[in-house]
């Protein structure tokens, strides 16, 4: 399974941005789809998860701000910032939990990530 980010660029403060990750490779179930972030010096920090159900959530930082969504048609996942600021700064990451087979072992799988930068 190959995920690749895409979007990534310069935006400035206030301003709005949408990541997508494609995803290639065959998955026999997925359970969950999510963006992280990992900013300069910082721990990689989880953003927002979106469950095979639909059900999302996201973190504080970004609450009302970022939406997650997936188009399964596309085999893709995105992510909406909306009102972003410099703290938004950092390297995306998309990552999908999965399994090949029924019963199989679930996997992760990981982008190589885009840069987001937010100049104030």
């Amino acid at each position: 399974v190959t995920l690749v980010e895409s979007g990534g660029g310069l935006v400035q403060f206030g301003g709005s941005l949408r990541l997508s990750c494609a995803r290639s490779g065959f998955i026999f179930q997925i359970y969950d789809m999510a963006w992280y972030r990992q900013a300069p010096g910082k721990q990689r920090e989880l953003v927002a998860v979106i469950t095979s159900g639909g059900a999302t959530n996201y973190t504080d930082s970004v609450k009302g701000r970022f939406t997650i969504s997936t188009d399964s048609a596309k085999n893709t996942v995105y992510l909406q910032m909306n009102s972003v600021k410099p703290e938004d700064t950092a390297v995306y990451y998309c990552t999908v939990e999965y399994t090949t087979a029924a019963w199989g072992l679930h996997r992760n799988a990981w982008g190589q990530g885009t840069q987001v930068t937010v100049s104030s």
